[in-house]
């Protein structure tokens, strides 16, 4: 799914930027050749991006609905995004700070709404504490360590866990949910996720990536060393091997990764009314592709996807945030 058309940085200076002498032109065309050097040796991996980026512009978008078979949504999803946009003689960027959160809930009697919205509230009051939100003159605080994040995805985990205790649910009756969330702090962020959920990247030069691996019975026998073919010829391989809400905290193991934008890339959260038959790596050219090429609006997108996902599927409540970050080079950090 890679474009391998895109055409090279260019090495003049980005419109709208106020007159610089000839030391400093140079200084920039220097620093966009590094660049070009370190796409032709990545080979996929950014770690080896030395040029500092800073955020220019974020935009976002979420949409959920019932599909045609199921009679409630036990989806939830929640948005909460700061931005502030800063212009000067360097140019622009924006502070942004944002934490996107999406749940598929599960379980009878009304469990997987309550539990999905649970956790989502959980959630926010957690990082409202431990990562507020900052004021517009404040500085932005750095992404929460693993430990904070696990934390944070154990305590939601509990609170549903106690409902089920409480109103003494067993079996398929205990409620619970998925997870993906992302908590995103200028060009970098940091996913949680616990279950089926998904959370794809995708940008012009690395393609599309499905970040997130299923905490689900197949991706566990592969990761014992069995292929895929007969990892997932088990008739439970779709079966859940995590989720919050159906035991106890000590037995829930979220999986963190940390993450660094390096080019315009767009995130999409989704649950699996939007992932299941491919419908993401499908009809990435037609759906997803003109998201980060700003070809479409990214609310008319992510209704066209929902639109798209009952069509295709339908079986099962959609959900799907869009995250639109474009970026570039900071030269004021990049000054030699």
């Amino acid at each position: 799914h890679k474009d391998t058309g895109e055409p090279p940085i260019p090495t003049t200076m980005p419109p709208n930027s106020n007159p610089i002498d000839d030391d400093r032109i140079r200084e920039y065309t220097l620093l966009q050749e590094s660049v070009d050097f370190n796409e032709e040796n990545l080979e996929g991996d950014e770690s080896t991006m030395v040029l500092p980026m800073k955020l220019v512009s974020l935009e976002d978008a979420g949409q959920t609905d019932v599909g045609h078979q199921r009679d409630h949504n036990e989806d939830c999803f929640l948005i909460t995004r700061q931005a502030q946009k800063l212009s000067g003689n360097t140019g622009t960027r924006t502070n942004a700070h944002g934490l996107y959160v999406l749940c598929d809930g599960m379980g009878g009697h009304a469990g997987g709404e309550v539990a999905s919205q649970l956790a989502a509230k959980t959630l926010s009051q957690y990082f409202e504490q431990h990562w507020a939100t900052p004021e517009p003159k404040d500085e932005l605080q750095p992404l929460p360590e693993e430990v904070t994040i696990i934390e944070a995805v154990k305590l939601a985990n509990q609170a549903i866990y106690e409902v089920n205790e409480q109103e003494q649910r067993a079996g398929h009756e205990r409620m619970g949910t998925t997870l993906v969330v992302v908590l995103l702090q200028g060009t970098s962020a940091v996913v949680a996720h616990v279950g089926d959920s998904r959370l794809y990247q995708h940008s012009r030069r690395l393609g599309l990536k499905q970040i997130t691996i299923a905490h689900e019975e197949g991706q566990r026998e592969m990761a014992r060393g069995i292929d895929e073919a007969t990892a997932y010829a088990r008739p439970d391989a779709y079966q859940l091997t995590q989720a919050l809400g159906p035991r106890e905290s000590e037995e829930l193991e979220p999986s963190v990764k940390y993450l660094s934008f390096t080019e315009d890339t767009l995130l999409l959260l989704c649950s699996d009314g939007l992932s299941d038959n491919d419908v993401v790596e499908d009809y990435l050219g037609s759906h997803i592709d003109p998201l980060l090429r700003g070809q479409k609006e990214l609310e008319t997108g992510v209704d066209d996807l929902v639109k798209l996902s009952n069509e295709v599927n339908g079986h099962d409540n959609i959900t799907a945030i869009a995250i639109l970050l474009k970026v570039s080079p900071d030269l004021e950090k990049g000054r030699i």
